[in-house]
């Protein structure tokens, strides 16, 4: 976590030349809203449950809705804009999320946004990252606990040794990054673009941190020498080829959609790989019968409710605990007494940004 504790703080925590306001006391605290489940409620929140309704039993809603309904007046007098990772639950990414994506498009879509908050539902180097291609907005995350296997494996000081040790080569780091990790490197790269990132120096060698299987799937499009940190995605690694194996043993008409944080085994078994948006458009334009998406629990959840029960999706996912830490109750506490705010160091801001903002000018 030493990543993430140099440059994710409480407001309260002051840097110099930051801002040294609290939110709380920027935009001000507003009473709890009411939580009862009512005929108005239920009335009111009725067209979001027709979306998750095959998703989340009856039984279930009454505790949702009152918090769908609250979050939702709240955002509006708060002019507040809410970011759902795909991996997000059912309730938040379809009843409350009003931009919803992968890490970099939520980061991205704010910035067009006029809101003056922005709440992210997802984890902190996301968080962060949305910080930093959005300075002038506030930026809270509803549990800053929401860490990440990637970015919690490599530190600013580590990426100051890679460098020491291979002098001259470019370093290239996933999104799943921390800030002061992002100050330290060349250029920041998407599980969509990392092979266009990776060869886009013209060099012989390029380190690539921190994920070591999408370094490794990387290296097998490309002859360019890739120097890989061993950090993993701790919901991804735990597939096998085996598992998915007995899968297609039982059903070869089965299509398995693989991320490429996983293994190259994993990868080669599977029919197709690509980035969480190019799973997501794989189902939907493929339209398959029966699919396994070899990622996070949620995303399945996301894309059947999306596609209208079009495709049946096999589950051996595995759950995100980072991500399962943003809740409802937990999205409309941050907007009620607006934390936790995001600040991030202003001695690293313009390197981390520089990092981000090359990724984006390659297009």
């Amino acid at each position: 976590m030493a990543a993430f504790s140099q440059a994710f703080v409480r407001a309260e925590t002051l840097f110099p030349g930051g801002n040294s306001t609290p939110a709380a006391l920027r935009h001000g605290v507003m009473p709890m809203p009411n939580l009862a489940w009512t005929p108005e409620v239920e009335r009111e929140t009725a067209h979001l449950y027709e979306k998750v309704k095959a998703i989340i039993p009856p039984v279930e809603w009454p505790f949702h809705a009152p918090y769908v309904k609250a979050i939702n007046d709240l955002k509006r007098e708060r002019n507040a804009v809410i970011l759902a990772h795909n991996y997000q639950t059912a309730e938040i990414y379809n009843c409350v999320a009003d931009v919803v994506g992968d890490s970099l498009q939520l980061a991205r879509m704010a910035s067009a946004s006029e809101a003056d908050i922005i709440v992210q539902g997802g984890v902190h180097f996301m968080a962060e990252t949305s910080k930093l291609l959005n300075p002038g907005k506030t930026v809270l995350i509803p549990d800053s606990k929401a860490g990440c296997s990637l970015a919690e494996s490599i530190t600013g000081a580590d990426v100051r040794a890679l460098r020491a040790r291979y002098p001259g080569v470019p370093v290239v780091a996933y999104v799943n990054t921390s800030a002061e990790v992002k100050a330290e490197v060349d250029i920041c790269c998407t599980s969509s673009n990392a092979l266009k990132v990776v060869e886009s120096f013209g060099a012989e060698r390029v380190i690539f941190l921190p994920d070591q299987y999408l370094a490794k799937n990387t290296q097998a499009q490309t002859k360019v020498k890739i120097i890989a940190w061993t950090g993993a995605c701790e919901v991804h690694e735990r597939f096998t080829a085996e598992e998915l194996s007995r899968y297609r043993a039982d059903d070869p008409s089965i299509k398995i959609v693989a991320h490429p944080e996983c293994t190259p085994e994993v990868v080669a078994i599977s029919d197709f790989t690509g980035s969480t948006a190019a799973m997501i458009d794989y189902v939907k334009t493929k339209k398959p019968r029966r699919v396994v998406l070899v990622t996070e629990c949620s995303m399945a959840d996301n894309v059947s409710a999306e596609t209208g029960g079009i495709t049946e999706f096999v589950r051996p996912c595995n759950l995100c605990p980072h991500m399962k830490r943003i809740t409802l109750p937990k999205i409309l506490d941050s907007l009620v007494y607006m934390r936790e705010e995001v600040v991030i160091d202003p001695a690293l801001t313009q390197r981390a940004r520089a990092s981000v903002q090359r990724m984006i000018d390659l297009g």
